[in-house]
């Protein structure tokens, strides 16, 4: 297979990885549009699926699926959210809201809507007929 992810994990990013459901329609086309504002600050993103990803985490199917994740260069996890938050505070016309969003009660309310949107993902990527698997 030509396309075929590495088994063993890749050189370390500066900054660290961004982890995404590559089966989800919605998840690829969203790092697709983000990939070039990331890889500038220092992040490689790769699909949660690649092989080297749960040999490192060691999570069940369902927790490595269920959420994006954020590995650091020094091997820190965020997840959802938190995940979200902390990119965003590494982009400076993101880093009001990432900063916005830490504050309590809209803290709560900003990973409430993750998780809705996040346990939803798929009826939206049928409903907007974007591909579940393959390439973008």
């Amino acid at each position: 297979m030509a396309n075929a992810a590495p088994a063993t994990e890749p050189a370390t990013p500066k900054a660290g990885w961004v982890l995404y459901d590559g089966t989800c329609g919605i998840c690829r086309r969203f790092m697709g549009l983000v990939r070039g504002t990331l890889e500038r600050r220092g992040f490689a993103l790769e699909p949660l699926q690649a092989p080297w990803v749960n040999a490192r985490l060691k999570l069940t199917e369902e927790e490595l699926l269920r959420d994006l994740l954020l590995l650091t260069a020094d091997g820190a996890l965020y997840r959802g959210a938190d995940a979200y938050l902390y990119a965003m505070r590494r982009i400076w016309y993101a880093w009001p809201a990432g900063v916005l969003f830490m504050l309590p009660g809209l803290h709560g309310l900003f990973a409430r809507a993750y998780r809705w949107f996040a346990d939803n993902r798929y009826r939206f990527s049928g409903t907007c007929a974007l591909p579940e698997r393959g390439g973008d």
